[in-house]
Parts: structure tokens; C-alpha cells; sequence
């Protein structure tokens, strides 16, 4: 099996460091292209992958192919490639708004198309990746490609129209997370904690609440519940959040997120 990437950014490398850990396939089995020919070649030297000479040589000598450029670039690309590439090619798009019915009239003919929308937590090995494949993509290639993505996380199908919600709850997740954790670390801070101390506890205890909810099966409001003593310092925490708007400017901003997605 060979497998193909064309654009070698944190999310392509991501991919590529978790296929390699999980054994799938050997680095002389995955071929790689660049624009820029320094990226392409320190990937190479960190992963020991093959470079081709450019984005058709790639194409062509891809079983899988990874499209893991910028969505603004994919017709471009597309039309570079739509002549290295077979009907036999399983093609792999992890732009937001590029739709299945979208990649096949750019390449002409029916492809076998996958879309997905994996997230930056990939690159530590806990990425959550979104999937849908069109008819022409069989069984076992699904299974393939889930056993692809979930090196490096966990992947699950999806509805093509469900992955524009993906993006909201899972692919741009991480920046409000990021942003919740670096709140609380400000205000630790402010309290008198050393700010490296504060990001560790901070962050620690998100993953730690994550890792209940998914353990457990419980519901994050039994969850919250639990913390919630009568009387206590978390449940006044949490009246000030309510009191605040919590709940509601997040489902607006993942509203806002879904939005954008859809007009890509």
C-alpha cells in the first residue's frame, strides 16, 4: 500500500507520525511533495518518507492519496493531478466545505472520494477525526482508512452533512479549549501561581475532566454534579459561569464555526 501526501504541514506530518508509530505501512511506503522544497525535505529527514518530484509524481504513484493542503489551493491542485490519477485511486480531502459531489466535478470522473476532518490534537497521538466516504469507496477501503486515521486519535464516520458540525465540536475545538485552559491559568496567576505551574494544572485538569466523561459514559452533568459539594466553592463557580453566559457563548461560537464552514 502506498500512500501519498501532497502538502507536508503539522496536520500531513501529524498523519504520517501516526501511521508510522502504529506500524501500518514502512516509510519507504509513504511519498510525499511540498512547495516548499526546504519543508519537504526536513519531513524527509524526520520521518525517512520518500519525496517525489512534484504533486503528479506523487498522484500517480499513491494507492492513498492525501490532499493536506489549504482548501483555497484544492482546485489548483486538483487540477494539476486529475491526469496522474486513477479511478483504482483513493482520494482523501481534509478541507472544510469541499464537498464529495465538489471533488468529483474537479477531477472529471468518478473517483473514489473520502473526506475527513481530523484535529490538531493528532499531533499528540489524540486527534478525532470525522469521516464519510462516497458510494464508489468499498467496504474494506472504509475500514482502511478509519484504521489510517485512527493511528493517531480516534476516527468515526459521519453524514457528509454532519462534518461541517464536526468542524464545530471537534476540528476547531482545540483553540476554545485552548483558550478556557489559558483563562484559568491568567486568573491562578493573578492569585499569586507561577504561570508555567498554572498552564500544568490548569490543562491537567481538563484532561482529566475529558477522560471522565469518556470513562465513565457518565453524563457531563452527573459529572458536574459530582464536584458540586452543597454550599461549596464549585457551585458558586459555577452560578458565575451560568450568570455569565458560558453555555450560550459556546453554542454560538460553534454556531458561528458550523456557519463558516458550510460557505467555504
Amino acid at each position: 500500500m502506498r500512500i501519498g501526501f501532497i502538502g507536508l504541514g503539522n496536520m500531513a506530518t501529524a498523519m504520517i507520525g501516526g501511521i508510522l508509530k502504529k506500524g501500518i505501512v514502512e516509510p519507504s511506503e509513504i511519498i510525499g511533495s511540498n512547495r516548499s522544497a526546504a519543508k519537504a525535505a526536513a519531513v524527509c529527514e524526520a520521518y525517512k518518507i520518500c519525496i517525489g518530484q512534484d504533486n503528479r509524481a506523487v498522484a500517480s504513484g499513491s494507492d492513498i492519496l492525501f490532499l493536506s493542503v489549504k482548501p483555497q489551493f484544492y482546485a489548483a491542485v486538483i487540477a494539476e493531478i486529475k491526469e496522474a490519477v486513477t479511478q483504482d485511486t483513493l482520494v482523501v480531502s481534509i478541507a472544510p466545505g469541499k464537498t464529495l459531489e465538489w471533488l468529483e466535478e474537479q477531477f472529471a470522473k468518478p473517483m473514489k472520494l473520502v473526506r475527513c476532518m481530523p484535529n490538531t490534537p493528532a499531533q499528540v497521538g489524540t486527534g478525532c477525526t470525522g469521516v464519510c466516504c462516497n458510494e464508489r469507496v468499498s467496504d474494506t477501503e472504509r475500514e482502511t482508512i478509519l484504521e489510517l486515521l485512527g493511528s493517531f486519535g480516534v476516527a468515526e464516520t459521519v453524514t457528509e452533512a454532519m462534518l461541517d458540525v464536526v468542524v464545530g465540536v471537534s476540528g476547531s475545538a482545540p483553540a476554545y479549549v485552548f483558550l478556557f485552559i489559558e483563562a484559568m491559568a491568567d486568573e491562578a496567576v493573578a492569585e499569586g501561581m507561577p504561570r508555567e505551574q498554572a498552564y500544568r494544572f490548569a490543562a491537567q485538569a481538563v484532561l482529566g475532566s475529558a477522560k471522565m466523561v469518556l470513562d465513565t459514559g457518565k453524563h457531563p452533568g452527573v459529572l458536574k454534579d459530582m464536584v458540586c459539594s452543597p454550599g461549596g466553592t464549585t457551585i458558586r463557580a459555577v452560578q458565575k459561569l451560568e450568570e455569565k453566559g458560558l453555555r450560550s457563548a459556546v453554542m454560538e461560537a460553534m454556531q458561528c464555526c458550523i456557519d463558516k464552514s458550510r460557505s467555504m
